[in-house]
């Protein structure tokens, strides 16, 4: 079995104490510590939509560059990129479509590219995690998207395992959207904006700082919380008109409930999915990996926050996530005008998964038996790649038992294909749509039904508080 706490770069950063810094490929990761952290160069700026690449004639064909060096908070930094933003640009698809991408590794590292929540091929050289691309070289992508894939908002990051909580902290990430043949959206509105929302730490010369110990017992979170890049940005509104606001979670860890204190937002899909019908919320949860549309009023004229408030993820030793309330972004309404009626939304149906053929228990483990209090598994194994964790039969439905055994909340993924919340230790109602991350609370279980359909071949599962998953919590299923 991989020892998931060999030495590897992170292992080293934790061995290096908490004012040290240590040279990796050219970039130097900083332990956190200290106050020399960069502050944001810039607040309430007009938010910014990142560049997008849109397919033609029933192809995405595009260059993503990863490197080193971005604008982030205002300021020039040694923060990750893709085509030298962060976010990286919005990828654009149909149903239908093959996304010809070519990935250029100029990282310090190895890396890949997971397109989170697509229900595609794992194989070869589409949404394949066990892919390596080493620095210095590329790698052509072929992902085909089904004909009868739904439209909604999906996203892309790097995982390659060991360097993908590194990476994604650093400023790796980007929107993936599927949208409508022949029509850019789905719902009318007078904006439809992406909000990447993530975190990072920055060293006073602009370097990403490494995790302590606590940091990755509980999973890191940045000291800047951004949108889009930018620190607190301006979204700008005419009095009158609905935004849509397609929010993701990016974050390596926070999970975050997104409101605006004084009116109800609607939701209308989560993870890609439509509800069938739309929700009224005065906040919105997102774990890390999630991603939750809603359709925002602007009403009258003001300058109104959209607020984060931290949720707890538990506690272990002195390690504790934040809980604190704090301005993600300002909603700037200009003008006058009546509130135009809620724009129209594609009907969608419930799930209607068949009744499973068999049942498993997941148990979500640390330390137990393993080297150390940063050891995360499944049922008491650290990932092995060589490893088949779970095998399925392709076209049954199964039912997961996800069992936490322990303090920490844990946001279970399970790439390509999604499933539907039928129970949960705390009796909330089940699901209303297929979803790919749900959170799982310290000492709780969430039962979850997946029918392994459309796709067969080899991928994994696993915490999508990223530090987590470096450390261990990942599993591989087999579907065939």
């Amino acid at each position: 079995m991989r020892d998931a706490l060999s030495i590897t770069r992170r292992r080293a950063l934790a061995l290096g104490g908490a004012a040290a810094s240590l040279a990796v490929g050219g970039v130097a990761w900083r332990q956190m510590g200290g106050s020399d952290h960069l502050q944001p160069a810039a607040v309430e700026a007009p938010l910014r939509q990142p560049a997008l690449l849109d397919s033609r004639n029933g192809r995405l064909q595009a260059t993503l560059t990863a490197a080193v060096g971005t604008e982030l908070a205002g300021h020039a930094t040694r923060g990750f990129s893709y085509n030298g933003t962060s976010p990286g640009p919005t990828l654009r698809v149909r149903p239908g479509d093959e996304i010809a991408l070519r990935l250029v590794n100029q990282l310090p590292d190895m890396t890949n590219l997971h397109t989170h929540g697509l229900r595609v091929s794992p194989t070869g050289p589409s949404d394949n995690p066990f892919l390596e691309i080493a620095s210095g070289t590329a790698f052509d992508y072929r992902i085909r998207v089904p004909a009868d894939h739904p439209v909604g908002t999906f996203w892309y990051h790097p995982h390659h395992h060991g360097v993908s909580a590194d990476q994604i902290f650093g400023g790796l990430a980007g929107a993936l959207l599927v949208v409508p043949p022949g029509k850019p959206v789905d719902i009318d509105v007078a904006e439809d904006l992406v909000l990447l929302i993530g975190d990072t730490t920055l060293s006073g010369d602009g370097t990403p700082v490494g995790p302590s110990h606590d940091d990755r017992v509980i999973g890191r979170e940045g000291k800047l919380l951004l949108v889009n890049g930018q620190a607190r940005p301006t979204i700008a509104a005419q009095a009158g008109t609905w935004q849509r606001w397609r929010l993701i979670n990016t974050c390596t860890s926070r999970v975050l409930d997104i409101g605006l204190p004084d009116r109800a937002v609607v939701q209308v899909a989560l993870d890609g999915s439509l509800l069938p019908s739309s929700v009224e919320q005065e906040w919105v949860r997102l774990s890390p990996g999630n991603r939750v549309d809603v359709l925002v009023p602007a009403s009258a004229a003001g300058r109104f926050p959209v607020l984060a408030r931290g949720v707890d993820r538990g506690s272990h030793g002195s390690a504790k996530a934040s809980t604190g309330t704090t301005t993600l972004a300002i909603l700037d309404v200009a003008g006058s005008g009546a509130q135009a009626p809620r724009p129209q939304v594609p009907t969608a149906s419930a799930p209607g998964l068949p009744r499973p053929t068999r049942q498993r228990v997941i148990t979500m483990t640390m330390g137990r038996g393993m080297s150390s209090d940063i050891a995360f598994g499944f049922d008491d194994k650290l990932y092995d790649p060589q490893r088949i964790d779970q095998e399925v039969t392709a076209g049954t439905t199964e039912e997961w038992l996800l069992n936490n055994a322990g303090p920490l909340a844990h946001p279970f993924h399970l790439h390509v294909w999604p499933f539907q919340v039928v129970a949960t230790s705390d009796n909330q109602p089940p699901g209303p749509v297929l979803q790919d991350v749900v959170l799982v609370p310290p000492w709780s279980w969430v039962r979850v039904r997946i029918r392994f359909d459309g796709h067969q071949g080899k991928t994994v599962y696993h915490c999508h508080i990223v530090d987590h998953s470096d450390a261990g919590m990942m599993g591989t299923i087999q579907v065939g």
